[in-house]
């Protein structure tokens, strides 16, 4: 018996140690990132009709809902979807190799979007407040006065941070996820387990830093920008998704036979209605009964996040469910919208703000001006990142 359970000892840690083959595209992992970038889209669409803190004359509180959901989960989970592949992908290239397509992938279209796209899109905001404003004085006021902010594409270059630490961790000791990994075996059969881990871990980083820096500052220099109090979170979702993927991808907890594919998705939206409720509890409490204060007290901001890291993980964890669960679908519209999903990303930004600026002074009601920025949103940035791709080398990069 102890010979037996040395052996599997043995075996479980020369599985971990072995070099991981390449993989081809996952289907349902593609979906799922093409099913974000949809959401990101719908996300900005309807934030200036929402009923609290609308900048359009015209809202709808139910965008409030969308917007409290969204803004609670997609932004990490496009991180845990990033980090998944990263470990992997370190074994079979060299640091350098990884850091120049990580240059070209990441950090060139962030200079390029944050000189051309951001400030496109912020010019739509100025003209409502300086309408006589020229796009050349904007563009070269946002770049040498500032403020120069970085709309959606801050995620680019904090995901670019976070691969070049993975690049330098994996030289350090490329088993250091390895517990991670063995977590994410045992999740093949038990989810629930590695779900109540991961809350533990997101918990212990968001909570203190959101009480210590507040849900609203961020760090700021330049078009660099990240919330402060979410920037050890972000960090947990990509490493915790790297540790998944640096082995045995396929027997653990995204595997296509474990229990995260085959019971679906009911159980984990049950799981997200409770924190997601809660959350509206404490806005309602911050509004009617604290008086909508610029600080609040420690034990709403810990409450607060507690409830947050609960839904962020639960929308998560039901989203890869669905996706598992529905592998293999032999068509789904979002195969059609992968290959330019990202630089749907990339380049959506000014098109949407500049429809909502379009919209402003139309006497229309908030659900058709959304709809309205939503899908025009979507086909204009689709039809864009489709003529961009078509340049000579620009695939490698979109």
């Amino acid at each position: 018996m102890v010979i037996s359970v040395t052996q599997s000892a043995a075996a479980a840690k020369v599985e971990l140690q072995a070099r991981p083959r390449a993989r081809a595209r996952n289907a349902a992992l593609d979906h799922a990132r093409t099913f974000l970038t949809l959401v990101v889209l719908l996300h900005h669409a309807v934030i200036p009709y929402t009923y609290f803190g609308h900048t359009d004359p015209t809202s709808f509180i139910g965008f409030d809902g969308i917007v409290l959901a969204t803004d609670s989960f997609f932004m990490a989970m496009f991180f845990f979807l990033s980090g998944l592949f990263v470990w992997s992908g370190l074994a079979h290239k060299s640091t350098l190799q990884h850091l120049r397509d990580r240059l070209l992938r990441l950090g060139l279209p962030f200079v390029i979007a944050a000189l051309t796209v951001i400030p496109l899109a912020y010019y739509a905001i100025e003209l409502r407040a300086n309408p006589e404003a020229t796009f050349a004085a904007f563009w070269w006021k946002t770049v040498t006065v500032g403020p120069w902010p970085s709309g959606p594409i801050w995620f680019i270059w904090v995901l670019l941070a976070f691969d070049l630490a993975a690049a330098l961790l994996y030289r350090v000791s490329p088993h250091l996820l390895d517990p991670i990994n063995r977590l994410s075996l045992r999740a093949f059969a038990h989810p629930r387990d590695f779900f109540f881990i991961f809350l533990l871990i997101t918990g212990v980083l968001y909570i203190p830093a959101r009480l210590y820096f507040g849900p609203t500052h961020w760090f700021e220099l330049g078009p660099l920008s990240v919330q402060a109090s979410r920037v050890l979170l972000y960090a947990a979702y990509f490493f915790v998704g790297a540790g998944i993927g640096s082995a045995n991808f396929e027997r653990g907890l995204l595997a296509a036979e474990g229990q995260m594919s085959q019971r679906g998705l009911g159980a984990w939206i049950v799981v997200t209605i409770v924190p997601y409720a809660l959350l509206w509890v404490l806005i309602t409490i911050k509004r009617q009964v604290l008086g909508n204060p610029p600080e609040l007290p420690h034990w709403y901001e810990a409450a607060y996040g507690f409830f947050f890291v609960i839904f962020s993980a639960a929308m998560m964890f039901a989203i890869l469910s669905y996706f598992l669960n529905n592998r293999r679908s032999e068509f789904s519209v979002l195969d059609r919208l992968q290959a330019d999903a990202y630089g749907m990303f990339l380049v959506h930004y000014p098109i949407v703000l500049w429809i909502q600026y379009w919209l402003f002074d139309l006497s229309l009601p908030a659900i058709v001006k959304a709809t309205i920025a939503f899908v025009g949103s979507v086909l204009l940035s689709w039809g864009a990142t489709w003529v961009l791709r078509q340049i000579p080398g620009a695939k490698s990069v979109l």
